[in-house]
Parts: structure tokens; sequence; C-alpha cells
């Protein structure tokens, strides 16, 4: 299975010149799957929830993902991107998986970030698991990296790879996903962006450095901090389902649920 990331400085407030972009990533990689920035549709800073509804797109059937998904059937490639989704009077900071036979996951990032929170709603549960090349593909957003429970659940669900679309600001989130794959032994694809926002007297910088990791911790393909780039990499899905760490050891046979209390539970911590 050949997969990839692209890495690139979305245009703010531009769904149509972004869709472009995308699309040309798309058909120059040659990739089963290419994983694409959170919010790359539309960038990230948004003033208001007007200003967001704006350039935000029902799914499946707004023109960015039927545009995607037509070139998807027409190549036979799939493709995972964030994508600002309006549902009723819902505005969400989601991430879609298209692939070749129609198929669409829309999955709602769960945990928002700082100025997020002023403009998107929080979501419930949301799909967010696809397959691709036979491989189980599970999505999360940005800052569910901060969050183990959240990897190690859709390594729980079968996930062989995890496709992380991200707008990541802090120098230490990619070394984290270095660990997320490692303790659940997935493949990870983290694609971020580059570049600055500026906007109402708000700025945000980008940290880049995209990456591929391999379930052992291995960094497989990444990207400096600055540049535009599609890399790519060969997994064997096969190599994530095998959770064995000695003769004697299983990754997932050897957790002690029945011991980890609070963390299945919630926040316990004493509240006096």
């Amino acid at each position: 299975m050949n997969v990839g990331f692209y890495q690139f400085s979305p245009a703010y407030g531009d769904p149509e010149g972004n869709l472009r972009r995308l699309a040309a990533a798309l058909r120059s990689a040659a990739v089963d799957l290419l994983v694409c920035p959170e919010l790359c549709t539309t960038g990230y800073l948004f003033l208001d929830r007007d200003e967001l509804n704006a350039v935000a797109e029902r799914i499946p059937d707004g023109p960015t993902c039927k545009a995607l998904g037509a070139l998807c059937r027409e190549i036979g490639r799939s493709i995972v991107f964030g994508i600002a989704e309006r549902a009723g009077d819902g505005l969400f900071n989601s991430a879609v998986l298209l692939t070749p036979d129609g198929g669409a996951v829309c999955y709602r990032k769960a945990h928002l970030f700082d100025t997020e929170l002023n403009v998107f709603d929080r979501p419930g549960s949301s799909p967010r698991m696809g397959i691709v090349k036979g491989a189980k593909v599970g999505i999360m957003v940005c800052f569910d990296w901060r969050f183990p429970e959240v990897a190690r659940a859709l390594a729980l669900e079968g996930a062989d790879v995890i496709a992380h679309p991200a707008n990541l600001v802090h120098p230490y989130c990619q070394d984290a996903m270095v660990t997320r794959s490692l303790e659940n032994r997935v493949f990870s694809v983290t694609a971020n962006r580059t570049g600055v926002e500026e906007t109402g007297g708000l700025r945000t910088a980008f940290t880049g450095r995209s990456q591929i990791v391999s379930p052992m911790g291995a960094r497989l393909a990444q990207a400096d901090p600055d540049e535009e780039c599609v890399r790519t990499a060969i997994l064997n899905p096969a190599e994530a389902r095998d959770k064995g760490v000695t003769a004697r050891n299983d990754l997932f046979r050897d957790r002690r649920p029945d011991l980890y209390g609070p963390a299945l539970g919630g926040d316990r911590r004493s509240k006096g």
C-alpha cells in the first residue's frame, strides 16, 4: 500500500483555489491514499461563525467532495482532507475520506483547540474508519493527538493506518505522533500545513514537518517545516496487525482495563 501526505499552505477563504491544488496533488501522487491538512479547503483562523459559514460545505454534497470524489473514481485513488462542514445549523471541523468506490467517511474533530471553540460546534460521536486497498484507515484531526485515548480507540477498532490531518502549532506534536504509532503498533500519516495566518489581530504560525511513521516508531517520510511537497512511503498493513512485543507478550492481550479506573471513566480527580 502506497500512502502519502500533501503539505502546503492553504489560501484563506478560497475553497475553489484550494480544491484545484488538492486535485493537482492527488493526480500527481502515485499513491493509494493521500492525506492532506486540517481545514485545507478554507484556511484556519475565522473571526466569527458567519465568516466560517460562508465557506463551509455540506458533506458529501458540497462542491469539494463532489469534485474530489469524481477524481478518486476516475484515477482509482483515495484522499483524506480537512474541511469546514455545515450540517443543519451546525458547523464542524471535519475530515473526509473519499475512496474510488464512491465511499465517503466524515469524521468530526472531537477535541477543539483554542479559537476553534469560538466558531465550531462540539460534535458527538461520528464515523472514523474506512477501507483503502483492504487496509482499515482510522481518522483523527490535529489536537486529537493530545488525547491518547483517540489513537488507542482507533487501534482497538482495528485501524492499520491512522490518517491525521493537522494544523499543528506546537513543536512537539510530531514527536508525540511517533509515540502514538509505537504504543498502538499502527502506521500514522500526519499531514500538517505550513505558513502563517493573520486576521483580526490573531496570528498563528504552523510547524510543517508532516510525516509517515511505522508501527515501530520509525519515520518513513518527513517534510521540512516550510516546504510545499508530497512525500510517500510503502506500507505493509500486516505489520500493524502484529501486536506481538515478545514471544510471550501481546500489546492488546496484555492490557489490564480492570486496573485503569479513571482512564476509562472520565475525570475523577479530587475536587476538594
